[in-house]
């Protein structure tokens, strides 16, 4: 038996899962290190470096239930006086609780179809105006999920696929707790006696609805209650096979009985915390490494980080609101607790929503369209619960990142961060892993990007005087983050459409020049009347104005446009830019440079090859640029690492970029989050990553990092000087596109205010030019003497029939 044993092990260790007949074999394991040693394995190769928890809030909806299990204290009779149902105000309160302390998800709690037995259920019920408690379990979730914003998770006890189907378009997920296959259980003296729902038949048949109506699904199993071994491999064999069916268990529990007082079994022996480790990691070496096994971390205060050598990659929910309902005895552990307990094992704490990432990250198949925008909001890019309410732009308090001991860094990107140390180049999946850093892994990376800038760039922190000049808002593509355009998808955005006249923009750049500036940065919309004309017309007029500034103009997206109406080469529309007065490039309209990100964020804009293909016409000319990445939005990690993969393989042969610019997305006007398809910006671990992870990637062949102090505020700008960045980027004068996308920090960082951020940080402030040059003392002077802007005036659109859109877009513009 022993050497069987030894072979499905082996296997399991090598990515095999055992067959029914193999897993029935481990009922004789009995070697719990070498047992738990595989189960970790199994994990690791799919959760290596996180173990999960959910925060959320309980909500017990009902504590009445037809059923009489011997072990719970969750179930009650009717008493007089006390409602048999939370009223939506109650349910309602409870998750507004939950919100203010930053909980994601709302438990419902509630016995099983109490109406069937209890005629208080049935009279409270029609007082209410429902018919089932399964109506009133929808109608009070519908409330929280639109009130609060908190993801439902509906644990209502058996149901058919009807009822399951009714139930999906307010939850995120659902779940039922198999517990058991033994029918033998059920008999008189068992612990299901008298619980009809409890039979194991009816319960797998509800798992099997959650499978066809495509519900994320819960499920696990009791041990301890009089189960056998091989009871408990039949359990985990029954899920699995439902699993392999329809794919959707996301978690299976593996929770011990601890007895309870009052109850009929309170007598009866808490299951063994070996048996419980055992228990895991058969679960674990059964159900393969893909599906999450969670135990509860209250139930197990003596043995936790045991289950996590034994192979769990999830505590389950932890409240910081209300207690366990189900088992009132045990409280929850201190979050910080848990953290500790985590880290000693070796992993990282992470917060999870109750749909898990790879179920969140297909969400045509596993979510109701009501639910997926709630889902959206509370993400990261890795489908993990954001870690804060902080989002960019919006001068929220920045939340702090939890350090923790240098060994919870995890191998993989202690051994990534020493190669790069050691000069290797990364590669995308490198690039990707070390974007998973989180606590002192988050601190270790961004330590390791700041020595690369302390080597590149020593303390100095440069930022440039400029004047940002959009010309028009008026634009024909239909860029699904852009809050700026007006046209006739974007009526209903921030201010009215405007299109500069030559002699106002002619006195912006005058006056940007009057006030120390070095450059003008000129971007705007694509307007349907623009062509290529228009923007040798807008160079002429700006060295007009001020012959000696630096012109930095134009977008890919806009060379491209103007070659493409003369009818020119990318090349030669470039060559005639760059005679009538362009000076350099900003790196815009990058967005995410991968192909399946831009179909859904701007897919008539130009794709990825394109914007290369100007950026490499540009270089050839020596027209230097920048590159930037617009982030967390629909995209994840992976596509980061393409990006920044794709900037380097690109300054490897035309050394045309300066810096690197990062430009976190400002979601709360853009039409796409309003629509409820996007993200609400990166999490601030993300923000800050964004920036280190590129200086580490992109060294040694882009030496420059600039952090935007107009999305991240002055707090993150100084955050990201210890990590990497070494650039604020430019005073602006003027902002609008950010402003328009719901950002509330000003439209202008003047020199006194750069120095003094700079300083503060520890560094030493200079001015640069756009190419990194050294500005001349009669500029510098002029900068700190500068007078406040006169009032801008945007020139009101007006039409001029020379082009077929554009009677189309005046009309809906002045409708906005």
């Amino acid at each position: 038996m022993n050497v069987a044993i030894e072979r499905i092990l082996s296997a399991a260790a090598n990515g095999d899962v055992p067959s029914a007949a193999q897993a029935l074999v481990l009922e004789y394991a009995d070697d719990l290190t070498r047992l738990c040693a595989i189960a970790a394995s199994v994990r690791d190769a799919y959760h290596p470096d996180i173990v999960t928890y959910s925060p959320k809030v309980f909500i017990p909806l009902t504590h009445l239930c037809r059923d009489v299990c011997r072990y719970c204290t969750f179930a009650e009779t009717p008493r007089p006086g006390r409602p048999a149902y939370l009223s939506i105000d109650e349910a309602l309160n409870v998750a507004r609780a939950g919100v203010k302390a930053g909980c994601r998800e709302a438990l419902f709690t509630l016995g099983d179809r109490p109406e069937l037995r209890w005629r208080a259920a049935r009279d409270a019920l029609a007082g209410l105006g429902f018919d089932s408690t399964l109506a009133y379990v929808r109608h009070v979730a519908e409330f929280v999920l639109k009130e609060t914003g908190l993801l439902p998770h509906l644990n209502p006890g058996n149901m058919n696929r009807a009822e399951v189907e009714t139930l999906r378009p307010v939850a995120a997920s659902m779940g039922l707790m198999l517990e058991s296959t033994s029918v033998r259980l059920g008999l008189r003296g068992g612990p299901h006696f008298g619980s009809p729902d409890k039979a194991p038949d009816a319960r797998l048949a509800t798992i099997r609805a959650a499978g066809e109506a495509r519900v994320a699904f819960t499920t696990g199993i009791l041990i301890g209650i009089g189960e056998t071994r091989r009871e408990r491999i039949e359990a985990l064999l029954a899920i699995r096979e439902l699993h392999n069916r329809y794919g959707h268990i996301q978690e299976v529990i593996v929770q011990n009985f601890q007895p309870k007082t009052n109850t009929r079994m309170e007598h009866h022996p808490a299951a063994a915390a070996s048996d419980h480790i055992w228990t895991v990691a058969a679960a674990r070496i059964i159900l393969g490494g893909a599906i999450s096994i969670q135990a509860p971390p209250n139930l197990a205060p003596t043995h936790a980080l045991s289950l996590v050598g034994a192979g769990i990659n999830d505590w389950g929910g932890v409240s910081p609101v209300t207690i366990d309902f189900v088992n009132p005895e045990a409280p929850w552990p201190e979050i910080e607790t848990l953290a500790q307990v985590t880290e000693t094992a070796g992993k990282v704490l992470a917060p999870r929503l109750t749909i898990y990432p790879e179920f969140a990250a297909d969400p045509l198949r596993w979510l109701a369209p009501e639910v997926q925008p709630a889902v959206l909001r509370m993400s990261d890019a890795s489908g993990l619960a954001r870690e804060s309410d902080w989002s960019p732009g919006l001068g929220l308090r920045i939340p702090a990142v939890r350090s923790g001991s240098s060994g919870s860094v995890s191998p993989a990107i202690r051994l990534i961060l020493q190669r790069s140390a050691a000069g290797a180049e990364l590669d995308e999946n490198e690039i990707a892993t070390l974007f998973s850093a989180r606590d002192t892994a988050f601190h270790a990376v961004c330590a390791r990007a700041d020595a690369i800038r302390r080597a590149v760039n020593g303390d100095v922190v440069h930022y440039v005087v400029t004047r940002n000049i959009n010309y028009t808002n008026v634009c024909t593509y239909h860029c699904q983050f852009c809050a700026f355009s007006k046209g006739r998808t974007h009526e209903d955005l921030r201010g009215k459409a405007y299109d500069l006249s030559m002699e106002e923009f002619g006195r912006r750049v005058a006056e940007a020049w009057s006030r120390g500036g070095t450059e003008v940065c000129l971007q705007g919309g694509i307007h349907p009347d623009y062509t290529g004309d228009t923007y040798l017309t807008i160079l002429q007029t700006a060295k007009a104005a001020a012959a000696a500034i630096h012109v930095h103009a134009f977008s890919p997206l806009e060379v491209w446009q103007g070659a493409t109406t003369l009818g020119l080469s990318l090349a030669d529309y470039l060559g005639r830019l760059k005679a009538a007065g362009l000076a350099s490039l900003p790196g815009t309209a990058a967005e995410i440079l991968d192909d399946e990100i831009r179909a859904i964020i701007c897919p008539d804009k130009i794709d990825t090859d394109t914007w290369f293909k100007v950026m490499e016409a540009a270089h050839s000319l020596e027209l230097k640029s920048t590159a930037t990445i617009m982030y967390g939005h629909v995209e994840r990690p992976v596509h980061w690492a393409r990006h920044l993969v794709r900037v380097r393989e690109h300054q490897k042969r035309f050394h045309g970029f300066t810096e690197f610019v990062p430009l976190p997305f400002v979601a709360h006007e853009a039409p796409i989050y309003k629509k409820g398809r996007a993200r609400c910006g990166p999490t601030w671990r993300e923000a800050v990553l964004m920036h280190a992870v590129a200086r580490i990637a992109l060294n040694p062949h882009i030496s420059n990092i600039q952090a935007s102090w107009v999305k991240m505020g002055p707090e993150g700008v100084r955050a990201c000087l210890q990590a990497g960045a070494n650039d604020l980027g430019g005073t602006l004068m003027n902002e609008s596109i950010t402003r328009a996308a719901g950002a509330i920090h000003g439209q202008e960082f003047c020199p006194q205010e750069m120095t003094d951020l700079i300083r503060a940080s520890g560094r030493i402030p200079a001015q640069r030019t756009t190419l990194y040059g050294d500005v001349p003392d009669e500029r510098v002077r002029a900068s700190f003497a500068a007078q406040r802007l006169v009032e801008m005036v945007n020139t009101p659109l007006r039409k001029r029939g020379l082009h077929p859109a554009i009677d189309l877009h005046v009309n809906q513009c002045t409708r906005s």
